[in-house]
């Protein structure tokens, strides 16, 4: 879940702390200086001058598709590129600009690289992903040596014994799983004073861009690594805004799936209504190989059974660079005037859609869903609760429970707790079952309610989509005061609906990354990856990160 960003139409009862930071209700335009301002005095680059050099990792902004034109014609194997990954992040991780965005190697690594050269020899090709390296995020449960925390020291001991249904499929198709990334800790659902992209068991991740900017949450190693060409592709999960929140500020393509595209199975969880992994990649074509490759029924997680008959084989097939021609897309109205930073970037994507033959038509999509924090954020207490006991009670970890979590924080503060407390995570643990009245009438307001506004607002508008800045800029990061807001997030509508949502790198603030935002509504994942590809293709936004000290050095 991603917590930092708000818009204050939407207003999460956890940023209720940071009131001071809004001008009213009806604006969600605070920061509109702050968010870009340099975080410390200019100083040395951190960990010396390397970053300022000439980045020239061959690797550098590679597709999948140029990763396999030179397995093919034996210009590299997988394990080459496996070890080139592997050196790259000794690096650019552990050294040099000290990104913390790996949590954990997988010592398999270049054994499944062998495999799959040895297979590409004898003729066979899995397909797209075949002999590709892939970062995950560290609450998805791999069944080898690795751990599966989700960031949390208090389950540091936990190595599953079964893959996520995910991560068969990840298998299957022929991707090499070289390691997991760090997050925020329990994806962001412990404090409300938490600083994103840190956990106990990780540290704290850097954004590529400007070292001392955050890189969002919770899928901030995902983000990070990916955007710094750690890894060819990576794979986040998204309660609220992780997926697309990080994506935007590094400079990425992001795709928070349909809930029920992919399994959810096996993923430390926070909500069962709201949660999904989902693509994180430099381009819309890789995030759209990985899409297709996860996608897929799975008997332990019931909602994707909603998906039979919906789910494309290849979602690379939309993929068209005249894909704007003739579509009608809305454009969130107070998302026109969020910052003057903002302001200019959007209103040239809205013109690039224009001139691509979209149809750009004016909505109040917010209007419609004032009010609606609290009963979220009651939701996600009642299912993070029942999920996370469900998933402890079966963990090869001496932690079982939610209780038992929260015991363990208190017992270990200073390594557990520095920082931030757990406020969070006493909150849900007062709460009951799922049969509660509080819960379910909480569920009904939350997604009923965004879906109709949503459907009702594409229907009556003819819409294919809609369109906002996904979220500000990268905010410092500040372990002492914990996270800020930075003005706005598209995140809320889509999360709550559990609907599909891409973003797409838009431009730039003093070389921060911000994405486009597209939502349309269930299983059109196919139509917004058309409308996100045609605008990538037109505008070419995504640049590759200096890692820079701050804003001036």
């Amino acid at each position: 879940m991603q917590i930092f960003v708000t818009y204050a139409t939407y207003q999460n009862p956890i940023m209720q702390r940071r009131n001071f930071l809004k001008t009213g209700a009806v604006a969600g335009l605070a920061l509109t200086t702050l968010a870009p301002a340099s975080c410390k005095q200019a100083s040395s680059p951190a960990g010396g001058q390397d970053e300022q050099k000439a980045d020239d990792f061959e690797l550098n902004e590679v597709t999948i598709d140029t990763l396999q034109q030179k397995m093919q014609s034996k210009t590299y194997t997988s394990r080459q590129i496996t070890e080139m990954y592997l050196k790259r992040i000794d690096a650019i991780d552990k050294s040099g600009p000290k990104l913390n965005a790996v949590i954990e190697l997988n010592p398999d690594a270049l054994d499944i690289a062998d495999a799959m050269d040895k297979e590409r020899a004898a003729g066979k090709v899995r397909g797209p992903l075949h002999g590709i390296p892939v970062l995950i995020k560290d609450n998805i449960t791999t069944g080898d040596k690795m751990h599966t925390t989700a960031g949390a020291s208090a389950i540091a001991d936990n190595i599953m014994k079964e893959d996520a249904f995910i991560i068969k499929k990840l298998r299957e198709a022929g991707a090499v799983l070289l390691g997991k990334t760090n997050l925020s800790e329990w994806a962001n659902f412990r404090s409300t004073h938490s600083t994103s992209a840190w956990s106990s068991r990780g540290g704290q991740t850097k954004c590529p861009y400007i070292l001392d900017r955050n890189p969002s949450g919770s899928s901030a190693g995902s983000g990070s690594a990916a955007s710094a060409n750690l890894c060819a592709i990576a794979i986040g999960t998204e309660t609220d805004g992780s997926i697309v929140s990080p994506s935007s500020v590094n400079g990425l393509v992001g795709i928070k799936p349909t809930v029920g595209l992919w399994s959810r199975a096996n993923i430390i969880p926070i909500s069962k209504t709201q949660d999904t992994a989902g693509p994180m990649a430099r381009t819309v074509k890789d995030a759209a190989i990985l899409l297709s490759a996860l996608a897929g029924e799975d008997p332990q997680d019931s909602y994707t059974a909603a998906s039979k008959g919906k789910i494309e084989a290849d979602y690379t097939k939309f993929l068209d660079a005249d894909g704007l021609k003739g579509k009608r897309i809305g454009v969130e109205k107070d998302a026109q005037k969020i910052s003057p930073q903002m302001d200019p970037i959007f209103k040239a994507a809205l013109d690039l859609l224009k001139s691509k033959g979209a149809t750009v038509i004016e909505i109040e999509l917010y209007k419609e869903l004032k009010g609606l924090g609290n009963a979220d954020f009651t939701v996600l207490l009642y299912e993070f609760k029942d999920g996370l006991n469900q998933y402890l009670a079966k963990a090869n970890s001496k932690v079982k429970s939610l209780a038992d979590v929260i015991a363990f924080n208190k017992q270990n503060e200073a390594t557990a707790m520095p920082f931030f407390k757990q406020e969070i995570l006493e909150q849900a643990q007062a709460k009951k079952g799922l049969d509660e009245k509080e819960y379910m009438d909480a569920v009904a307001k939350t997604t009923g309610t965004t879906r109709t506004a949503i459907d009702k607002i594409m229907s009556a508008n003819k819409l294919d989509a809609i369109v906002a800045p996904t979220n500000g800029f990268a905010v410092c990061i500040d372990l002492v005061n914990g996270d800020y807001d930075n003005g706005f997030s598209f995140s809320g509508p889509a999360a709550m609906a559990g609907y599909p949502h891409i973003t797409v790198p838009m431009g730039y603030f003093n070389e921060l990354p911000v994405g486009i935002s597209f939502v349309s509504t269930p299983y059109k994942e196919g139509d917004i990856i058309k409308l996100a590809y045609a605008y990538e293709q037109a505008s070419k936004k995504r640049v590759p990160p200096k890692f820079k000290a701050d804003l001036l050095g």
